[in-house]
This record gives structure tokens, C-alpha cells and sequence, in this order.
């Protein structure tokens, strides 16, 4: 569908649409923020606490895997309906969370959900840009960055609501209606103009297969090792071998297929790897506050469940306050400038998290988590918008969907890690030291090793170009933090 120039808001001609794009947006906005708080919940329902980073990774997992494999589809079969499969599975993996009878049923949900939310967002940004204009998409994206900014607030407040009434199914089934309305408004509203068979696009089923295989297995080991099977066990050196064959079977094939799933050549810029890296470590870092600032709250400090969702809150409220202003700074000090300020409060937060202990105010942690989430704001869009900047127009697509994908690994992973690092150490401390205990002690290794990666995050963004390239790009901006 070609840009028109009716106006833009949710009262012109394409409102419907954008009004449908942003409620599918909250499907996946909402999820991110509302089952952090509900997790103590969740695992104190089904049990199983050492399984609990799995709702978050295999989420992720799917997420990531599939954005590459709907961006090629999208091509082929159409915009809108692989949106509408997209809300479909999440509304399905909803509906199969709130009616999980165990942590294995609830994990296999999450799985549905992830594949859904793997078009949700990617194919929601390139609608948005095929029907606006530059100019247009930054309006455009204040109104998507809206529902983040909502999201961040009334997310946590209502996972922590529904886990003092013990409804955490709720966190899930309160995606039912969001998505009907989400869906049938985009199938009225949107009526999708394309060219169809001017090139035929070829999906790289093998490369995701194994990419998918390896992650999973990298997965498996980092969050089992040292809880099923030890770390030095047959099976835990077994997983990690084969992670590393289909990882790099997959680099071999990525590197000879004609399109790629993931295209490894950009990352020989350096303004690509450097955002890459960037983004992954973004990812990290707010999937690990993100799942474990809640526990810290509620089972170390003490505190109800609403209440570990206003210090999450101020996590995900500093972002997109940042974001809207990160356009401004980019094109007054440059892109890197810019995002070293934006890593430096990032590191400044990490540092400051290590200095909780089992008797500090959950108001500090949430001062700390807004200086974090104030960073990534500045961060993640002047080196989302480098990236773009040094690209062609035909490679814009793929440098997007390289940085989302990064992020979505990042979390993931990322989840994983911290999550060995509570089970490991729990488990060590389960006999002779009491379990508030071990646990702070555990938190305390999870903030230290997110400062950690906050370095590495400061020395990436060292390698962005000093100012923008392209003139007119100043427009663009991200509209989320997932």
C-alpha cells in the first residue's frame, strides 16, 4: 500500500490501521512487562522454581527464530496475513497459558505465544512503513511508543494485582480480547495493495532448523547444568557439543545460502557489528532485571507483588521517556556521543544494583531501574539508527530485523545464563544456608554479572560513527523496548 498524505492520526483515514497495529503492539508490550511480577506467583502455584527462566527463554527462543522466517513470508504471502496468523498463535498461546495445569504445560504454552509475537512486532513496523511516509513515521511512532510508555506502567501493576488475588491466570486470559479486537480490525481496515512475483523468495528452512537446534541445546545446558546433570557430566559436555556443531553448521550454511535467514555478511561493518553487539547486550541486560528484579523484591525483600511491579515499572518507564527525546540529542551531539551517554547511565544503574542488600528500600531499586531504562533509551536508538543510516535502501530491512533479532538472542541467552547462576547457586546453598539468604547472595552475582555486560556495551558503542550520514534520516525512531 503506497504512503497517502490524509493526515496522520487515529482520526484520519489509516487510523484503523495504526489503531490496530498499536493494540497488536500491546499484545506483545503487555506480555513483556506483566509476567515478571507474577512469576513468584506462578512457581509458587506449580512449583518447579528452577524451571522458571524457561517461561522467558523458550519465549524469546521462538520469538528470534521465527522473526527472520515471517520477514521472508511476509514478502511472499502478504503483510496482513501473516499478522493475523501472528495474532492468532498469540492468541492461542494465551489461552493455553491461563489453562496450564503445570510448569511444563505453562513452558509449552509460552512457546505458542513466542511464535506468534515473532510476526506481532517485526511485521507491524513494516506496515507502518509501507503506508507512511518518512515523515509521517515519526508521528507515527509516538503514537507505537505510547503503548510502551502505557504498557510499562499498567503491565507490572496488573501482574502484581492479579498474583495478590492469586488470579495469575489472568495475566495471560487479559489478552483474549486485546487480540480479537486487534485482529478484526486489522482484517477490516487494512486492505493490502503488492506486487506480487516480481521475485521469488526463498526461505532458509535449513538455517533456522539449526539455529533453532543450537540455541535450543545452548539453552538446555545453561539451564539444567549444574541442577539435572553436573557440569562436568556426560550430558552437559554432550548438549554443549552438539550447541556448538549446529551453531556452526549454521554459520557454514548462512554463509553459502543465496538469502540467508540471517545475513552475517553486514556484520563486516563496523557500524552493523557494533549495533549487533549492542542490541544483544540490550537484550541481556533487560530480560535479566526484567526476570529477576521482581524475585529480588518479593522473596528477598519481602515486599508484595504490586509493589515488585512498581520498581520493574520504573524499568520500563525510563526507556521510552529517553527514546522520544534520543532524536533530538543524536542530531545535536552525533550518534556516538550520544549512545556512550546512554550506556554510561546504563553501567552507572548496573554498578548501583550491586550495592543492594537484603535490607534496602525497593524504592532504590526502582531509582536504579529508571537510570538503567533512561540509558537504554538513549542507547538502543542512535545505534539502531547508525545502522540504518549506513545501509542502502534494499539492505534497511535486513539491518532492522539483524537488530531485533540480536536483542531477541540476547534476552534469551541472557535469561538462560542468569538463570543457571540463582539454580546453581540456590542449590549449593539449599542445605546449610537459609534460602533468603543463598537467594540474595544469588541476586547479588546476577547484578554484579549485568554491570558486567554493561561494560562490554560502553566499549561497542565506542565503535559508532561520530555523526548521522544520511540527510532525512532523522525521523526514524524505535518505538519500543522489547
Amino acid at each position: 500500500m503506497a504512503a497517502r498524505s490524509d493526515g496522520v492520526g487515529l482520526r484520519s483515514e489509516r487510523g484503523p490501521i495504526l489503531l490496530s497495529l498499536m493494540l497488536a503492539t500491546a499484545l506483545v508490550a503487555l506480555d513483556s512487562t506483566i509476567i515478571a511480577t507474577a512469576s513468584s506467583s506462578i512457581a509458587s502455584d506449580l512449583g518447579h522454581f528452577q524451571q522458571l527462566p524457561w517461561l522467558f527463554s523458550v519465549y524469546l527462543l521462538a520469538q528470534a527464530v521465527s522473526v527472520p522466517i515471517y520477514g521472508r513470508l511476509a514478502d511472499v504471502l502478504g503483510r496482513k496475513r501473516l499478522l493475523v496468523v501472528g495474532i492468532g498463535l498469540f492468541l492461542l498461546g494465551s489461552v493455553l497459558c491461563g489453562a496450564a495445569w503445570s510448569m511444563p504445560v505453562l513452558i509449552a504454552a509460552r512457546v505458542v505465544q513466542g511464535l506468534g509475537a515473532g510476526a506481532v512486532l517485526p511485521i507491524s513496523m513494516t506496515i507502518t512503513s509501507d503506508i507512511y511516509t518518512l515523515e509521517e513515521r515519526a508521528k507515527t511512532q509516538g503514537y507505537l511508543a505510547s503503548v510502551w510508555g502505557i504498557s510499562s506502567v499498567v503491565g507490572p501493576t496488573l501482574g502484581g494485582v492479579f498474583s495478590e488475588v492469586g488470579a495469575w491466570r489472568w495475566i495471560f486470559w487479559i489478552n483474549i480480547p486485546l487480540a480479537i479486537v486487534a485482529g478484526f480490525m486489522l482484517i477490516r481496515s487494512y486492505h493490502e495493495h503488492r506486487a506480487v512475483g516480481e521475485r521469488r523468495e526463498r526461505i532458509d528452512y535449513l538455517g533456522a532448523g539449526l539455529l533453532a537446534g543450537g540455541t535450543t541445546a545452548l539453552l538446555l545446558g545453561l539451564l539444567e547444568g549444574g541442577t539435572t546433570w553436573a557440569w562436568n557430566s556426560g550430558a552437559s559436555i554432550g548438549i554443549f557439543a552438539a550447541a556448538l556443531v549446529l551453531l556452526a553448521a549454521f554459520i557454514v550454511v548462512e554463509l553459502r545460502v543465496e538469502q540467508p535467514i540471517f545475513s552475517l555478511a553486514l556484520l563486516r561493518r563496523r557500524v552493523v557489528a557494533a549495533s549487533t553487539i549492542a542490541s544483544l547486550v540490550i537484550g541481556v541486560v533487560v530480560m535479566g532485571l526484567s526476570t529477576y528484579v521482581p524475585i529480588y523484591a518479593q522473596d528477598v525483600l519481602g515486599t508484595s507483588a504490586l509493589i515488585a511491579g512498581f520498581a520493574l515499572a520504573a524499568l520500563t518507564l525510563g526507556w521510552p521517556i529517553s527514546a522520544s527525546q534520543a532524536g533530538r540529542f543524536y542530531l545535536r551531539w552525533g550518534f556516538r556521543v550520544t549512545s556512550v551517554i546512554g550506556s554510561s547511565l546504563v553501567l552507572l544503574g548496573a554498578l548501583l544494583t550491586i550495592t543492594l542488600g537484603g535490607r534496602s528500600s525497593v524504592w532504590l531499586v526502582a531509582v536504579f531501574c529508571f537510570v538503567i531504562g533512561a540509558g537504554m533509551g538513549l542507547t538502543a536508538v542512535p545505534t539502531l539508527i547508525a545502522a540504518q543510516s549506513s545501509a542502502r535502501q534494499n539492505e534497511r530491512g535486513a539491518v532492522t530485523g539483524t537488530n531485533m533479532f540480536a536483542r531477541s538472542m540476547g534476552s534469551a541467552v541472557g535469561v538462560a545464563v542468569f538463570g543457571a547462576v540463582v539454580n546453581g547457586h540456590v542449590q549449593l546453598n539449599a542445605a546449610g544456608v537459609p534460602e533468603g539468604a543463598g537467594l540474595m547472595t544469588a541476586m547479588h552475582l546476577v547484578f554484579l554479572s549485568i554491570a558486567m555486560v554493561a561494560l562490554v556495551l560502553l566499549v561497542a558503542v565506542m565503535f559508532m560513527p561520530a555523526h548521522r550520514r544520511e540527510p532525512g534520516i532523522a525521523g526514524a525512531t524505535e518505538a519500543a523496548p522489547a
